[in-house]
C-alpha cells in the first residue's frame, strides 16, 4: 500500500513537470490567453452593468470595448514621450547620480567616515534600475503585439461570460462537484476587480504627489506603481526605486526623501490598511510565496509572468481553497496571520 503511493506520488509530479513543460513551450499562446483572461474578468462587472440596464449585448460589449480602447489610446499617448525622452536622457542620469554619490563621499571623508561608494556603485547599477521601467512598459507592449488576438479572445469571453453562470447553475443540478466551480470564478472575480481599483487608486495618488513635488515622468512611475501593486508586499517598494533615484538627481535629498515618504504612506494605507477590509485578509500569500512566485512564473512565462505572477497564484490558491482535499496547501501558501489570530481568539 505505502508502495502504491509513493509510486502515485511520482506519477504526479511527473505529470506536474510535462504540463510545466508543455505551457514554456507554448507561452506565446498562452500569454494572450492569461491576459485576456485577466481583462474579461476586470471588465466584465461593466459588461454586466450595461447589460443590466437593458442594453443588447452587442451594444454592452461594443461600450466596454469601447472605454477601454480609449483607456488604452490615452495611457499610450501618456507613456510614449515620456518613455521615448526618459530612455534617451538616461545616461545623463546616471552620471549626475554618480555626480551626487562622490559629493556624498567627499562629505562623508571630511569628517574621517569611509563610505564604501565606488563597491556600492558597481554592485548596484543605478542605470538598470531606472531603466527597469521602460523594461515593464515593453514587456507589456509585447504582450500587445497580437492585439487582435488579445482583443477577439477578449471579446468572446465576455460574451460567454454573460452565459457561464447560467450553464453552472444548470449543471449543479446534475453534479454536485461544480459547485466548486462557482465559487472559484466568483472569488477570483472579486479579488481581481477589487485588486484593479486599489492598483488604479495607488497609481492616481502618486501620480498626484509626484506632480505636486515636481518630479520628472510623473505618470510613468504611476504607471509603475499602478502596475506592480499586484505585487503584495514588495511591489511598491520595487516601483519606488526608481522614482526617488530620478528625484534625488533632478531636485536633491529633501525632495527624494519627500517621494520616499510618499510612497511609504500610500503603501502602510492602501496596502495594509484598506486593501485588507476591502478584500479581506484570507486571499493574503506568505512574503516566501511571493517571491518564490515572482521567480517560477518569471521563468515560465518570462517578464510578464512575473507581472502576472501574484494573480495567477492567487487563483491558484482559491482554487485549492475550495476543496477540502487541498485545502491544506492553500493554508501553507498563505500568510497564516487569519490562523494566528483565530487561535488568539
Amino acid at each position: 500500500m505505502e508502495n502504491h503511493k509513493i509510486g502515485y506520488s511520482f506519477l504526479v509530479m511527473a505529470s506536474v513537470v510535462i504540463v510545466l513543460a508543455g505551457i514554456k513551450s507554448a507561452s506565446e499562446i498562452v500569454v494572450p490567453f492569461l491576459l485576456s483572461l485577466f481583462l474579461a474578468i476586470i471588465l466584465s462587472p461593466m459588461y454586466n452593468f450595461f447589460r443590466k440596464k437593458g442594453l443588447a449585448d452587442s451594444l454592452s460589449l461594443t461600450l466596454v470595448i469601447g472605454v477601454f480602447s480609449l483607456f488604452l489610446v490615452l495611457v499610450a499617448n501618456m507613456l510614449g514621450s515620456s518613455t521615448q525622452d526618459f530612455s534617451s536622457n538616461i545616461d545623463f542620469y546616471q552620471t549626475q547620480l554618480l555626480g551626487y554619490f562622490k559629493e556624498i563621499d567627499t562629505f562623508a571623508s571630511s569628517y574621517g567616515v569611509e563610505l564604501p561608494i565606488s563597491e556600492l556603485s558597481n554592485t548596484i547599477n543605478s542605470k538598470q534600475i531606472m531603466l527597469f521601467t521602460t523594461d515593464i512598459l515593453q514587456s507589456m507592449g509585447s504582450m500587445f503585439a497580437n492585439g487582435f488576438v488579445v482583443l477577439f479572445t477578449l471579446i468572446f469571453m465576455l460574451l460567454e461570460s454573460s452565459h457561464f453562470m447560467e450553464k453552472i447553475s444548470y449543471a449543479k443540478g446534475i453534479d454536485k462537484s461544480v459547485k466548486y466551480i462557482e465559487e472559484i470564478s466568483t472569488k477570483i472575480k472579486k479579488y481581481m476587480v477589487l485588486k484593479a481599483l486599489m492598483s488604479l487608486l495607488t497609481g492616481f495618488i502618486i501620480w498626484l504627489a509626484l506632480l505636486l513635488i515636481g518630479t520628472d515622468y510623473a505618470f510613468l512611475w504611476a504607471f509603475l506603481a499602478f502596475l506592480l501593486n499586484f505585487i503584495p508586499n514588495i511591489g511598491s517598494i520595487i516601483a519606488a526605486v526608481p522614482a526617488v533615484l530620478l528625484t534625488l538627481v533632478q531636485l536633491g535629498g529633501i525632495s527624494a526623501s519627500l517621494v520616499a515618504v510618499v510612497y511609504l504612506i500610500v503603501n502602510v494605507v492602501i496596502g495594509s490598511i484598506l486593501e485588507p477590509k476591502v478584500m479581506g485578509k484570507g486571499l493574503g500569500l506568505s512574503t516566501l510565496i511571493v517571491f518564490l512566485s515572482l521567480l517560477f512564473w518569471g521563468w515560465l512565462l518570462g517578464t510578464v509572468g512575473m507581472l502576472l505572477s501574484i494573480p495567477l497564484t492567487i487563483m491558484a490558491k482559491i482554487a485549492l481553497d475550495t476543496n477540502e482535499n487541498t485545502k491544506w496547501i492553500a493554508i501553507l501558501l498563505g500568510s497564516g496571520e487569519h490562523l494566528s489570530k483565530a487561535d488568539n481568539k
